[in-house]
Order: structure tokens, then C-alpha cells, then sequence
């Protein structure tokens, strides 16, 4: 492949693991990916570990 093309790919690479970092919640308790959202009381937003049980809004 072409350098030029190869930079490219590189680039779209990094691209995607900056926007994972940005969307991507960790429980701030156990450091785990795996949140979940749910509606709180109010009907604000509330996110639940669900792999420690640790809630947070």
C-alpha cells in the first residue's frame, strides 16, 4: 500500500480510540466499562455499575 495511504489508515485508528476514550463512562468506584443508564427519580439520568453495583448521577 501506499504510504500516503497508510497514514491515512493511522489516522482514522487514532481517530477512533480518542472518540472511545470520550464516550466511553467508567465507574468511578471499580474503574469497569460496564455501566449501564437509567432514569433516576426525577427523571434525571443516573449511571449503575454492573459489575460492582456502584450508582451515580
Amino acid at each position: 500500500m501506499p504510504v500516503s495511504i497508510l497514514r491515512e489508515v493511522d489516522d482514522l485508528v487514532e481517530t477512533e480510540v480518542i472518540r472511545d476514550r470520550i464516550t466511553r463512562l467508567d465507574c468511578p468506584s471499580c474503574g469497569s466499562a460496564h455501566v449501564a443508564q437509567v432514569l433516576g427519580d426525577n427523571g434525571g439520568v443516573s449511571y449503575v455499575c454492573t459489575a460492582c453495583g456502584h450508582s451515580w448521577s
